[in-house]
């Protein structure tokens, strides 16, 4: 029997915590091979030394700019650039290899729609042929797994206060992401018109209002969030609702309790729990919705789109067990593609 042809990825901005996550998924993927790791802050560097699992002890780092993708074989892009900077990439790939599939991880075509969505449990029809695919957003993604189930009950802007550890800030140094800031401590930022509230209201097609905060623990996400309905609930019928939408999915856990970031199981997954309505008013629900930021925030679940696009297995080198949350420390400043 003939071995079957790999498909070859391309990884533009290796040098973040997401690249270096979705590096070490990929690291276990049998029908992908990478093609190239682009970094420029450590071209030349062993992948090895940022991912120690990596199966090829000599593949490095490569220094690369857009003007040089046509030497590049590869059919799959997967860019995590800061936002801004995808568009030069994606219309050089575009020009050099127009049949590629494009993921952009960052927030530059999450409003575009000449690209696909990938809120990959809510878009597998649109994602099974995309070439194009923005992925989500880590604190859009988790409001939008608590929201979507309730949208048509909402009579007015959900509330939505999240809390994310420091690897959310990313590896350029600044107060978010300095412990030393953090230690005892809890920094909101950007309280209105954060990328994530407009991205959380588009795709949800409702208004709502989003609070994040960055904590001092390394990885993860909390999000409680507030709900007015137009009809009386209980937590137990707001439990069955949920357990309704998501009972097919292997990557969503919906229990009574409310859940907390250490537990987190599947690791890639999400757990939405905790269930509350207001005794005074049987209108008004809370509940907590945990994810880690750097999986179904962002590697893990954008893993999920190319596996799809591809008309792969959607969880191929999608680890569904438990994984440690301190896994991927931080191991120096500055950022960098």
């Amino acid at each position: 029997m003939t071995e079957q042809k790999k498909h070859r990825l391309a990884l533009i901005g290796a040098r973040g915590y997401t690249g270096r996550e979705f590096l070490g998924l990929l690291a276990v993927h049998p029908q992908i091979e990478l093609a190239l790791a682009a970094s420029n802050a450590q071209a030349g560097e062993p992948i090895v030394g940022e991912v120690p699992d990596w199966p090829d002890s000599d593949q490095a780092f490569v220094a690369l700019s857009p003007d040089q993708v046509d030497d590049v074989d590869a059919d799959v892009w997967v860019l995590a650039v800061p936002n801004g900077q995808s568009p030069p990439w994606v219309e050089a790939i575009a020009r050099c290899h127009p049949d590629a599939l494009i993921l952009d991880l960052g927030a530059d075509y999450r409003f575009d729609p000449d690209w696909v969505y990938g809120l990959t449990e809510f878009n597998r029809a649109a994602l099974g042929n995309a070439r194009r695919i923005s992925n989500p957003g880590c604190y859009a993604t988790g409001a939008q797994f608590g929201l979507l189930p309730l949208r048509d009950q909402l009579t007015g802007p959900p509330v939505i206060f999240g809390v994310s550890g420091y690897s959310g800030a990313g590896r350029t140094p600044s107060a978010r992401n300095d412990p030393e800031r953090l230690r005892d401590n809890l920094i909101p930022y950007a309280l209105t018109g954060h990328v994530h509230e407009q991205e959380i209201c588009t795709h949800l097609g409702r208004p709502v209002r989003f609070h994040p905060h960055v904590a001092a623990f390394f990885r993860g996400i909390t999000l409680t969030i507030a709900v007015d309905l137009g009809a009386p609930a209980t937590a137990e019928s707001l439990m069955a609702e949920f357990q309704a939408c998501y009972t097919d999915e292997p990557l969503v856990r919906v229990q009574a309790e409310i859940p907390e970031i250490p537990s987190l199981n599947p690791r890639a997954g999400i757990c939405i729990g905790g269930f509350s309505v207001d005794a005074r008013d049987a209108h008004r629900a809370s509940f907590v919705v945990v994810l880690d930021n750097l999986l179904k925030g962002a590697a893990s679940q954008a893993l999920q789109n190319v596996n799809l696009a591809l008309g792969l297995d959607e969880l191929t080198a999608i680890d569904s067990g438990t994984m440690d949350p301190s896994a991927i420390e931080p191991t120096g400043q500055g950022d960098g593609t």
